[in-house]
């Protein structure tokens, strides 16, 4: 993932966004368990992680996220990151 991130919340959708770049069509999408994980079509570089229900998730929730094994560490770094700022 690109080292510059952006970060934002859908207060009315309860989602966090955390992203290198906006969403467009190509990307991949994986989805499963109310996280989807963007990537690029060609690299498969995560360039997207949408969080649902952000607020409700307790800590100890996200450690249990159904997220694949290759992204679990990416997304909870990015997530501990998100609730820091």
């Amino acid at each position: 993932m690109a080292t510059d991130l952006s970060f934002s919340y859908d207060a009315v959708g309860d989602i966090l966004y955390i992203q290198s770049c906006p969403p467009y069509a190509e990307q991949y999408a994986v989805l499963e368990g109310g996280v989807v994980i963007r990537q690029h079509p060609a690299t498969r570089e995560v360039e997207r992680v949408e969080l649902m229900g952000f607020s409700t998730r307790q800590a100890a929730d996200l450690s249990v996220l159904p997220i694949p094994a290759a992204y679990k560490s990416l997304v909870l770094s990015l997530i501990a990151t998100a609730r820091a700022a």
